[in-house]
């Protein structure tokens, strides 16, 4: 199947976003931002985009936003999967109505590393996530 007769098939970038999102491991996220160092092309609104239009059929939960409030519109669906998979949360104290939960950003992002090689799985290795 050619995607070039199927002009609303995702794009090779696209393609290598949702792979990346895909390869997270649960209980784990990368920001906007990290799929895009992790790729080394594109930047956070990019990756934001292909999500948009195509991370319906990937964990799009595990791509957040670097403060780690999850996605508008879709906070019930995300918290129900952070909560079924372990991702850790921050539960600080509610502001009012409507207090959702935040991502635990130090405890639940992920470096891109393979589970317990230390080795990075795709890339370089040098995500720039560090271990905290």
């Amino acid at each position: 199947m050619s995607e070039e007769n199927d002009p609303d098939a995702p794009s090779e970038y696209a393609e290598r976003v949702l792979d990346t999102a895909d390869a997270i491991p649960p209980g784990k996220v990368m920001t906007y931002g990290d799929v895009a160092e992790w790729l080394g092309e594109g930047g956070p609104r990019q990756v934001g985009r292909v999500m948009a239009l195509y991370g319906s059929g990937v964990p799009w939960w595990r791509v957040v936003r670097s403060d780690g409030v999850p996605l508008p519109g879709h906070e019930s669906r995300a918290l129900g999967a952070y909560r079924a998979e372990g991702t850790p949360l921050r539960e600080t104290g509610p502001a009012g109505e409507g207090h959702v939960p935040r991502v635990d950003m130090r405890r639940a992002r992920w470096d891109g590393r393979a589970p317990g090689t230390g080795l990075a799985a795709a890339g370089d290795g040098d995500s720039g996530g560090g271990d905290g």
